[in-house]
């Protein structure tokens, strides 16, 4: 089911998440600790990047973050046990800052209909998985959320530019992302990870889409976790503030349902292999 773009809702988290960490997060001055667009944590490195300031409050963050990492891991792991030791452990966040009314440039605003492509991190065919909590204890966080990926990659992969990725991957560009990645220089962006920071940007630039396309308002309660492949369900988050949350690189050879996966739908519509 979630593999196919349904969402997956808990009232309360199904791992620990002591209360005393969650007030924490929420007490901090982020507008004078935070120097990013959120706070990240890369458990793979055990690296915290976005916050400065004071070393005890530096520490503890880092702290807070380190363990929430570990309990969200473990967690799915027993839960959707397939995945578990073949996924490629992504980012976590926290996310302090109130959405309404953000003023940011055009592709990285929020409250626009997109579904997720790193630049920094191609998945070459792989799904993204996020595991969200709502730690405000008064108010929800709100999406907005549409079609199925299928129905937007029909209606709009072609327009987007797919046919165009497509036919110009050629066999030399091909070749020297491939050596790349096995000398382990950076990851191979196969035109799948192209076309996907495309559709990213064409999405939020779609102002019929994002005006007039059918929507869907979720609105997910304080302490509600819930988990989704962005990668497949367009989302906007249009208010909420304090949201954490860990995200899993779901390759390609461990998922339940691959039929279901948009590389395989957008190699249909462009009728050649987009990953390899």
């Amino acid at each position: 089911m979630l593999e196919r773009g349904q969402i997956l809702q808990f009232r309360e988290p199904p791992f620990a998440f002591p209360t005393v960490d969650q007030e924490f997060l929420r007490n901090q001055e982020w507008a004078e600790l935070r120097m990013h667009k959120n706070v990240s944590y890369r458990p793979g490195e055990d690296v915290l990047r976005g916050v400065s300031g004071d070393a005890n409050t530096v520490e503890r963050v880092h702290s807070i973050m380190r363990n929430y990492s570990a309990r969200v891991i473990e967690f799915v792991g027993d839960f959707l046990s397939p995945y578990k030791e073949k996924w490629n452990l992504d980012f976590a966040s926290f996310r302090p800052l109130e959405e309404a009314g953000r003023d940011l440039p055009l592709h990285k605003r929020n409250d626009l209909l997109h579904v997720d492509a790193f630049p920094s991190r191609p998945t070459q065919g792989g799904r993204i998985l996020r595991v969200f909590t709502n730690l405000n204890t008064t108010r929800p966080r709100v999406w907005n959320t549409t079609e199925n990926f299928e129905t937007l990659a029909h209606k709009y992969a072609k327009p987007a530019g797919l046919q165009q990725i497509a036919e110009d991957d050629s066999f030399l560009t091909r070749t020297v992302q491939n050596l790349g990645a096995k000398l382990g220089i950076t990851a191979a962006r196969t035109p799948y990870d192209m076309f996907m920071l495309r559709f990213h940007d064409y999405l939020k630039e779609n102002t019929a889409l994002q005006t007039k396309g059918p929507k869907t308002e979720m609105a997910f309660p304080p302490s509600a976790t819930w988990m989704v492949f962005t990668d497949c369900v367009a989302h906007a988050v249009m208010s909420g503030q304090y949201a954490i949350e860990q995200t899993f690189l779901i390759p390609p050879k461990a998922l339940v349902a691959p039929d279901a996966a948009p590389y395989r739908i957008l190699e249909g519509l462009a009728g050649r292999p987009l990953v390899g």
